[in-house]
Order: C-alpha cells, then sequence, then structure tokens
C-alpha cells in the first residue's frame, strides 16, 4: 500500500510530463522527512501499547494513547502550518531553474498541508490498533484510502464531469481526501469491539512522564529515517543542476526500485521475528539456519528486479513516463541501479536479523554512514570530465553495494564468532577448532571469567 500511493501518483502524473513529475517528487522530500520525525510517535505508540497490553495493564494502556495522539496531533499541525507558511523557501532549497516546477511544487506542498493532521496522523492511529495485536482493520481501511485514491487521481488530474482539470493540485487533493477517509475510519471503529478501550476514556491531560517513555522509544528510529530523508534531498539537489529531467528520473525512479526493497522490508521483518524467538530460547542453530534461507529468498528477490531492471529497464520506465529523453535516461539509472539490487536486498534483510538479537548499532551506523558517503562520492563521481550525471546514479548504486557486503558479513562473524552467541553443537570442540587462535583464546578468557564470577 505504501508503494501504491506514490506509485498511482506518478504513473497519472507522468501523463503530464517531466516538469510535473519534477515539481511534486520535489514536494515530496518534506513529505518524507514530516513521516520521519513523527515515527517517533509511531514507532514509540506501537512499543508502548504492546507492552501495557503485555503487562494487562489497562490504566497505563489508555495512558499510552492518549499522550501518543497528544504528542502527534500536535506535531502533525505545527509541521503542516510550517511547511505551509515557507513553502516558497523550502522548495527553493533545490535551486531548480523553471519557475513552473518551483510553482507547481509549492502549490501540492501547500496543499497536502492543509490535510496534514490526516496524512501524518493515521499512521500513529495505524499502531495502536497494531500495539494490540489488530493488524487487520488498519489493514483493511489503509485499504480502502489506497483504492479511493486509485479512483479520484485520474478523475482530478484530467478532469471529468464537474470536476475541472487540475494537474498536480489535483494528485494533492485526492491524496488528502483519501487520508481523511482513513482518519475518519479508523477514528469510528476506535471501539472495544476492535480495541480493548473506549474512545471517550482516552481524553487525558498529557504526562510528561507517558511523552518522554514514547519520545526515547520512536526517538532512534526517526532519526535515522529523517537522515535519510536529509541525504536524498541533498542528492536531489545536486542532481538539479541538470535540469528537470533528472530529478523526475530520481523520483520515479525510486518508485519502481521499491518493488526490492519493500519486499526486502517485508522479510526483515519475518526474519526479525523468527530470530528474535529463537534468541530467546537459545536456539543459535536455527538462528543461522533462518539467516541463510531469509537472506536467499530475499536476495532471490533482488536477482529478479535485476534481471527486470537490465532487460526490461525501457518497458518498464515507460509505464511512467514517455518523454525520449526522460525514457533514456530512466532507462539508463535502472541499468546502473540493477547492480546493488541483490546487496541492497541482503542488507534490509540482515537489518531485521540484527534487530532479533537485539543488535540496533550495526544496521543504523552502517545505514547512516554509507548512506551519508553518498554525497561525496556523487559530487567526485559527477565531475563533468567523469562519468557527469550518470555519478550520481553510480553514488547511489556503490553505496547499497558496501551496505550490503558489510552487513552481511558482520552478522555472520557475530553469530560464528561471538561469546554470546556460542552455537550449541554435538561436537563443541570440533567446533571450537574452526575458530582462529586469537579469537579462540579470547572466547575461552571471557568464558573463564564468567565461570569464575
Amino acid at each position: 500500500m505504501q508503494m501504491g500511493y506514490n506509485m498511482i501518483d506518478m504513473i497519472w502524473l507522468g501523463r503530464l510530463g517531466s516538469n510535473t513529475v519534477a515539481a511534486v517528487g520535489t514536494a515530496g522530500f518534506f513529505l518524507w522527512l514530516g513521516i520521519s520525525v513523527l515515527l517517533t510517535t509511531k514507532v514509540g505508540t506501537e512499543i508502548g501499547v504492546s507492552q501495557a497490553v503485555g503487562k494487562k495493564n489497562k490504566g497505563l494502556l489508555i495512558q499510552t494513547i492518549s499522550n501518543a495522539f497528544f504528542l502527534v496531533f500536535t506535531g502533525a499541525i505545527s509541521l503542516g502550518a510550517l511547511f505551509y507558511l515557507i513553502a516558497p523557501d523550502l522548495i527553493g532549497f533545490f535551486n531548480l531553474k523553471e519557475s513552473e516546477i518551483n510553482y507547481t511544487a509549492v502549490s501540492y506542498l501547500r496543499i497536502i498541508s492543509t490535510g496534514a493532521l490526516f496524512y501524518f496522523s493515521n499512521p500513529t492511529i495505524s499502531a495502536v490498533f497494531n500495539g494490540v495485536g489488530n493488524s487487520k482493520t488498519p489493514f483493511m481501511i489503509n485499504s480502502i484510502g489506497l483504492i479511493t485514491n486509485i479512483i479520484l487521481d485520474p478523475i482530478l488530474i484530467f478532469g471529468f464531469g464537474p470536476f475541472p482539470k487540475m494537474g498536480a493540485n489535483g494528485a494533492a487533493w485526492a491524496t488528502i481526501f483519501s487520508q481523511s477517509i482513513v482518519f475518519l475510519l479508523l477514528w469510528l471503529n476506535f471501539n472495544e469491539n476492535h480495541l480493548p478501550v473506549k474512545r471517550k476514556d482516552i481524553f487525558l491531560f498529557p504526562d510528561s512522564k507517558i511523552l518522554l517513555k514514547i519520545t526515547k522509544l520512536g526517538a532512534p528510529v526517526a532519526a535515522q529515517s529523517s537522515l535519510f530523508a536529509i541525504f536524498a534531498m541533498i542528492i536531489a539537489r545536486i542532481t538539479a543542476r541538470w535540469g528537470a529531467i533528472p530529478i523526475a528520473v530520481l523520483n520515479i525512479g525510486a518508485q519502481i526500485e521499491a518493488l526490492s526493497w519493500m519486499t526486502a522490508s517485508g522479510f526483515a521483518t519475518a526474519l526479525g521475528t523468527f530470530t528474535g524467538q529463537n534468541f530467546g530460547a537459545k536456539f543459535w542453530n536455527r538462528i543461522r539456519k533462518g539467516f541463510r534461507i531469509g537472506t536467499i529468498i530475499s536476495a532471490s528477490t533482488g536477482a529478479a528486479v535485476t534481471a527486470l531492471f537490465f532487460f526490461f529497464g525501457k518497458p518498464v520506465f515507460s509505464l511512467f513516463i514517455a518523454e525520449p529523453d526522460t525514457l533514456i535516461m530512466g532507462t539508463n539509472y535502472l541499468h546502473i541501479l540493477a547492480w546493488s539490487q541483490i546487496f541492497m536486498c541482503l542488507e534490509i534483510t540482515t537489518s531485521g536479523a540484527f534487530y532479533g538479537i537485539g543488535r540496533t548499532l550495526p544496521p543504523s551506523l552502517l545505514g547512516t554512514i554509507f548512506t551519508g558517503l553518498r554525497i561525496p562520492l556523487a559530487l567526485l563521481l559527477s565531475q563533468p570530465d567523469f562519468l557527469d550525471l550518470q555519478g550520481i546514479w553510480w553514488a547511489l548504486s556503490i553505496s547499497s553495494v558496501f551496505k550490503g557486503m558489510i552487513s552481511f558479513s558482520w552478522f555472520n562473524l557475530i553469530t560464528k564468532y561471538h561469546p554470546d552467541i556460542m552455537p550449541r553443537t554435538a561436537n563443541p570442540k570440533g567446533f571450537v577448532q574452526l575458530i582462529p587462535t586469537r579469537i579462540r583464546q579470547q572466547i575461552i578468557g571471557v568464558q573463564k571469567l564468567r565461570s569464575n564470577s
């Protein structure tokens, strides 16, 4: 569904040309940043609600929900007002030369900002349902929103019957109307038939301790996602030096590439759950076996997308936009990004395995460092006497390759050699002999200390 909203918009807007796609994509970076900031409440709410349910503490559950809603409603309205007021300055960050693109981007961002309460709050409200174990209700409601958006997009973009042709603004209004429907349905289903609380019971005064707890739980994920959004905006600013067409290619390419990274994210969630359960039970062999199978499946997905990009890049990109210059550049983009799809899938899936053993630092560290390195690498490779614009595409691809290789190797080293997760085997001495001498001595030393204590 996340792919669906943006992909459907891009397919219809592509019929209006590269300038419109570039304008909406430029405004979309700030919406991504807003969603990233408010991941604080989404993640914090999901964890806090699930913990309260596990403790069977209804009072804590009501307090968590009440404070989460205070945070997200306040944050959504504030972000909406900020984006609306300074929209020209925000779009000006990209230094786009075409005044038409700037005007369309500002208009699109301001329309979305009027519905910021719905757009930014729905993920957190859905998180309440997920936290109590009812993921079906928000899934069905968000599906209704997606279908509504699919129906409204062509009507409002191109005009139909009493509706005038609104172009990019039509896509913005379709999004806001769809999100308002989702908000209303989530609120109507906020009752004892779907949740262990009543809607009228959650209107409490904010509690600083609960607010701080939600923020602490969600802040790390929000910070990482926000950094990714900022890095992507800087890459887009560098790309804008070549005009509107590369910006359009960058945004459409990201939607197409979601075929692999969204799928890999699903495998990462599954592998994280599987790994966490077996980590708790100390079944190290199952952890390694699950990791091996999970990464093989995920890498196979990446290989399929690689083949798709290599051999069918042009027809795939033409689904979004048919302008000759844009199509040539987009096909080239997919050919370059094809080299990294397997590694990107490995990196994303491995992050789920890291989360399962309680190691959130390695994937966050790798993701932040190598995504940040895209900026100097793009500046270096895109020099006119080197790779020019293609250098930016190669910077994206190369960084993904390194993230995948290092992440995969790091997890394998941890599960093989770390003293906290030594596998239980029928022949432990035989296994120990496979470990390099220096590492084996360190492990034995740690084990002696523990046995003495």
